[in-house]
């Protein structure tokens, strides 16, 4: 069977992933409202296509914190790739390059910054961090991603702890033995194994420091002059914060419905984010992306660019760095159908009234 939209490409990986793993990668904080509203939101808007316009040639192509890409799409930090498919962040990483897009490592990976940097090397990559109680351990990860020549820092702000998960809880899910975090030695590495619940909130609520602040972004920048990304930021309030101390763009983001049940949607948080500062800051989204539709309603209402986490993981369990080179050809000529079926020959072409909440409608 041919595999035509991102949902068959999940389907096939539903049957390869192992119940521990499988579970890891779909499973959403709490009763998982916001898991589905992150799809469902995007089906609640609408497309206001504009005709008799050239579209005989669209470039979909963007640059991003001064870095030029083929299209406005990137890979979203997903942990522990390799229990999805040895392939993993590298495999994942490769397959980002060639399509021109930017891959953001975890610090939670299976490959160590060093490896993905050696085996990715023409990817644009982005270098996700969480802050540690031992400062040391975080400076030393700035420190090797600066000389991995990755290009960003994407701070995660929502993650002072780990949401309730209820199926890690059920499964007491571990890192299987033979894999271990990379960018770490000794326990910190081999650290997430169930002590009777999830092996990854127990090593969390042990090692990330709960007591950051905002403040903390100014001893980040101190550190490094590389870009500095806050990712999961679902207000205007702290959007704005992010621009007062210092970052250079956001990315809207409710961790891919993992920490907190029933806030919004990413695509229902962009547009207060995007106005609040849209014009000072590169606001980013990820959350929800299935199709080129889904794209084109992000980039109308105020992001730059998207990323994708459980897709591309799922391109990954499919077939290796392969699948996720299918996947995003897929998701690729999608989003190019959309744009010249809404009249669109460039990015600059989509504009905010191109999509609008269904309410609009029922006015009528």
């Amino acid at each position: 069977m041919e595999l035509v939209c991102v949902e068959d490409f999940e389907k096939k990986a539903f049957t390869k992933l192992e119940k521990n793993a499988l579970d890891y990668y779909r499973s959403g904080a709490g009763e998982q409202f916001t898991l589905g509203l992150n799809r469902e939101a995007f089906k609640r808007l609408r497309l206001r296509p504009r005709f008799l316009r050239d579209v005989s040639h669209v470039d979909i192509s963007c640059k991003i914190l001064g870095q030029q890409l083929k299209w406005p799409v990137g890979i979203a930090p997903t942990a522990m790739q390799k229990m999805a498919h040895p392939d993993g962040e590298v495999g994942n990483a490769r397959a980002a390059g060639k399509a021109g897009s930017i891959f953001i490592l975890s610090t939670l990976s299976t490959t160590s910054l060093e490896d993905l940097s050696a085996g990715a090397p023409d990817t644009c990559k982005w270098f996700q961090l969480y802050i540690y109680k031992d400062r040391s351990l975080t400076e030393k990860l700035v420190r090797r991603a600066e000389k991995a020549n990755f290009k960003a820092l994407v701070l995660t702000v929502d993650a002072p702890i780990f949401g309730h998960r209820r199926s890690d809880v059920r499964n007491k899910f571990s890192l299987p033995s033979h894999l271990k975090l990379a960018n770490f030695q000794g326990d910190l590495a081999n650290g997430v194994i169930t002590m009777g619940g999830s092996g990854i909130n127990e090593y969390v609520a042990s090692q990330f420091d709960a007591s950051i602040t905002w403040k903390d972004i100014a001893w980040l920048k101190q550190l490094t002059n590389l870009p500095i990304i806050a990712k999961g930021v679902l207000t205007a309030e702290d959007a704005v914060l992010a621009r007062e101390f210092g970052c250079a763009g956001v990315i809207v983001s409710n961790h891919g419905a993992r920490q907190i049940d029933t806030v919004p949607a990413s695509i229902e948080a962009l547009p207060e984010v995007a106005k609040a500062v849209g014009n000072d800051l590169v606001v980013m989204l990820d959350g929800g992306i299935m199709q080129g539709n889904d794209i084109f309603k992000a980039l109308a209402l105020g992001a730059k660019t998207v990323f994708i986490g459980r897709p591309a993981v799922y391109g990954l369990a499919y077939n290796g760095q392969s699948g996720v080179e299918q996947l995003l050809s897929v998701l690729r000529k999608d989003f190019e159908i959309t744009m010249s079926l809404t009249g669109c020959q460039t990015l600059r072409d989509i504009q905010p009234g191109m999509v609008v909440h269904e309410s609009f409608y029922s006015k009528l």
